[in-house]
């Protein structure tokens, strides 16, 4: 994020010094926003920049031990710069939180400069995991630093000390997230089709129960059971695929609007991409643990791969944003935008679908049969009536409220509700318009079909009780679409192994003995354990000391 905060939020003369740089490593950077006492409440921050007008310089100081920043990656050893965020005084007025480029370590001997207090935050969830990366904390004794080191594209600090604002929106710092998260979401399809496809071929692989007269028993893939929890995972890797391409277009056609001055689809670029990182992260996390359940005892073999995937991805649902908090910021936008309903402004990208407020108040579901459920438009139509209809419900409810905030806090759970079916919904439409662009492959389009209606279906039989309650569908219709959801995992069944292939992992890259490419599960199992260590001697070491006293009875116990 060094990079993207200095393009972003640097002016131009910031990026000709900075840039060459950071790109050529000539300089190593890091964010260093989060501090031990504040994270997601960035406003909160302690960390201050005191401009002194008589140096032309900023004093940049830790007044508190909470104000040390604590988290950043790359900080606690690496890093020789970093762009710190702290707050910005002026003639002894406080005008936020501001970036600041700040020099760290010597570039000659890598040693702290003077002022400066910096380590590593200590071990962290898992063996190895994410403890490869050195998280650092920092503190600053009134350091230094000059003026024009201030990120200025957005406010400046004149040499007088004067604090201006210029006419670049200061929504423009949601620019550097729109990039960061986008490339999350992205990273979860990713984390996510690993998982699956470790799950998926061991499934094929194992076998349990079901034999008849000395057969071979049942294919755990085989199992209802194993289908409903797996194909729904799956499903939701080639989604959160489609949709992280998408955003890739969105951040792209946001970055061509901000080099011309627009500034109009900022805010919705930056709800939507808060939404679908916080969505897709915390679904990935759930899913990675519920692959390593379903690969039975041998799943928590550290060689299956998945417990470290696991300790490596669960960082993302805090990082770049708490997923709760991410899930409130969109709730702000959707209430914000249904307020603006009959004002005559136009919702556009993915909340223009508010626009057909009347019809999606109004519409009734058309499902008579299962096989109903498979129609696009019928999907669309549900999950667009159940996302307006509940920020509808929580626009009213709060409208009860004489303050706002104190509204706002009282119904934050059913905000998040409305939040997350508002992301489902993204990812469902996004889909929806994947399967009708061209796509090579009568088979394959055929395929991409079927894992849409498990997504979508699955979200539903999941939320059920939403989409009833706000009379999107009827309880009859909802059954309706459990049944349909387990035909398609019928027909996902014969091609989930080239689903799953079509990830083209390497066995090195997905780093687990139950996935490998040619199924030769159980004789990789055998030869992985005598690699432990603890297999470098037969007689372990301290049975003298520990083992053969006891077997003796040399050992007495305490008469008490």
């Amino acid at each position: 994020m060094f990079i993207p905060a200095i393009k972003g939020q640097g002016t131009e003369e910031q990026h000709e010094k900075w840039l060459p740089m950071a790109y050529k490593m000539q300089i190593i950077g890091c964010y260093a926003q989060t501090e031990l006492g504040h994270g997601s409440n960035v406003q909160g921050l302690e960390t201050t920049a005191t401009f002194d007008p008589q140096t032309d310089e900023f004093v940049i100081h830790s007044p508190t031990l909470t104000s040390s920043k604590w988290w950043p990656g790359g900080l606690g050893k690496v890093s020789t710069h970093a762009v710190v965020y702290a707050r910005l005084i002026t003639g002894g007025q406080d005008h936020g939180v501001h970036g600041f480029i700040v020099q760290l370590r010597s570039l000659d001997d890598h040693s702290p400069l003077p002022g400066i207090t910096v380590g590593d935050i200590g071990m962290k969830f898992g063996s190895g995991a994410y403890n490869s990366m050195d998280n650092g904390l920092l503190r600053f004794d009134h350091v230094r630093i000059p003026r024009n080191q201030m990120l200025m594209r957005v406010s400046q600090v004149s040499r007088e000390g004067k604090f201006v604002q210029s006419d670049v929106p200061r929504q423009l710092v949601y620019g550097t997230m729109v990039y960061v998260r986008q490339t999350i979401v992205s990273d979860a399809s990713c984390a996510l089709a690993r998982a699956v496809c470790i799950a998926t071929r061991y499934s094929a692989v194992r076998r349990q129960f079901g034999s008849q007269n000395g057969g071979p028993e049942t294919q755990v893939i085989d199992y209802k059971t194993q289908q409903s929890r797996l194909f729904p995972l799956l499903a939701s890797a080639y989604a959160f695929r489609f949709v992280g391409e998408w955003l890739k277009w969105l951040y792209a056609d946001v970055t061509q609007r901000l080099q011309a001055n627009d500034f109009s689809t900022l805010p919705e670029a930056h709800a939507c991409t808060a939404g679908l990182k916080s969505m897709t992260t915390s679904v990935t996390a759930d899913a990675i643990e519920e692959c390593r359940k379903l690969c039975g005892g041998h799943g928590y073999l550290s060689n299956s791969g998945l417990p470290e995937l696991f300790a490596v991805y669960i960082p993302t649902c805090t990082y770049e944003g708490d997923n709760v908090v991410l899930l409130l910021q969109v709730a702000r936008f959707l209430m914000k935008t249904v307020s603006q309903l009959g004002s005559g402004k136009k919702p556009v990208g993915t909340t223009a679908y508010m626009g057909r407020a009347e019809h999606l108040m109004q519409c009734r579901c058309e499902v008579e049969r299962a096989e109903d459920w498979l129609k696009p438009s019928v999907i669309l139509e549900a999950f667009e009536a159940r996302a307006f209809r509940m920020s509808i419900a929580c626009a009213k409810n709060l409208s009860k409220f004489s303050n706002p905030e104190d509204g706002f806090s009282e119904l934050s759970p059913d905000l998040l509700e409305a939040a997350i079916a508002h992301c489902q919904l993204i990812v469902v439409s996004k889909y929806i318009e994947k399967l009708q662009q061209d796509i090579p492959g009568k088979g394959v389009k055929r395929q991409l079909k079927i894992l849409c209606n498990v997504y979508a279906l699955h979200l539903l039989h999941k939320h059920l009780g939403d989409f009833v309650t706000t009379s999107c569908i009827t309880p009859k219709q909802g059954a309706l679409a459990n049944e349909q959801l387990r035909l398609l995992y019928s027909q996902v069944r014969p091609n989930a192994i080239t689903l799953v292939d079509a990830f083209n992992y390497t066995d090195h890259y997905l780093g687990s003995v139950l996935g490998c490419y040619n199924g030769n599960v159980y004789q990789r199992l055998y030869e992985e354990a005598w690699k432990d260590p603890l297999n470098d001697t037969v007689v372990p070491d301290g049975y003298l000391e520990y083992v053969w006293p006891i077997l003796k009875q040399h050992i007495r116990t305490a008469r008490l």
